[in-house]
């Protein structure tokens, strides 16, 4: 009996503190669109359009996390001149943003997110390949990314977000060596304006 009770008063209290944590808990999925800008890749600089969608979540609090995919076909330019070409991203974020309004109803969530994960190249053919000496048709590059923007929600569950991101990789395009150094010339970087809606 008396072991019982324990079991029944331990079950209580991890109810008791689980339960408003569930309760405040705001998980979230935002599909976007965007405009790549700002890119460098060998002697070219093109901007691009691209999609992706964001899943996260935030606490109580100010903090959170969120993984983000995005995907820009032809980034480098067109097939004929690049072939089929694109650049992938996949990034584990951390988020920080205050819910002005709270996290219930109608309100606005400026943020903070910045993060790591893998920035994927790709490049295969058409007629300019020649001059990217130092370029493979395809590379995967450990990178960063850093940015800001705003998620505003009409009701519970429905919003849209908008958000400015700056992507970076780690690895020099002319040695393939990683190097920490933020302001190197040969590494591939790119910004990125997105818009979407979000569902919470």
């Amino acid at each position: 009996m008396r072991r019982a009770l324990k079991v029944f008063t331990l079950s209580a209290f991890i109810a008791a503190v689980w339960a408003p944590a569930s309760a405040h808990a705001e998980g979230y999925v935002s599909p976007w669109v965007a405009a790549n800008a700002g890119t460098r890749f060998g002697d070219f600089d093109n901007g691009r359009a691209g999609f992706g969608v964001n899943a996260g979540g935030m606490g109580n609090g100010v903090i959170g996390g969120e993984l983000g995919f995005g995907f820009s076909p032809s980034f480098f330019g067109t097939k004929n001149d690049f072939g089929s070409n694109s650049v992938i991203d996949l990034m584990g974020n951390v988020i920080v943003g205050v819910p002005i309004g709270g996290t219930r109803g109608a309100g606005i969530r400026p943020f903070l997110a910045g993060g790591l994960g893998l920035i994927r190249t790709q490049i295969d053919g058409g007629t300019l390949t020649g001059v990217l000496n130092n370029v493979s048709a395809s590379n995967n590059m450990f990178g960063w990314n850093l940015g800001a923007g705003v998620m505003g929600y009409f009701n519970d569950h429905v919003g849209l977000r908008g958000d400015i991101k700056y992507l970076r990789g780690f690895e020099d395009t002319r040695t393939n060596i990683p190097v920490i150094d933020f302001n190197a010339p040969g590494q591939f970087h790119f910004w990125r304006a997105a818009v979407g809606v979000v569902f919470r």
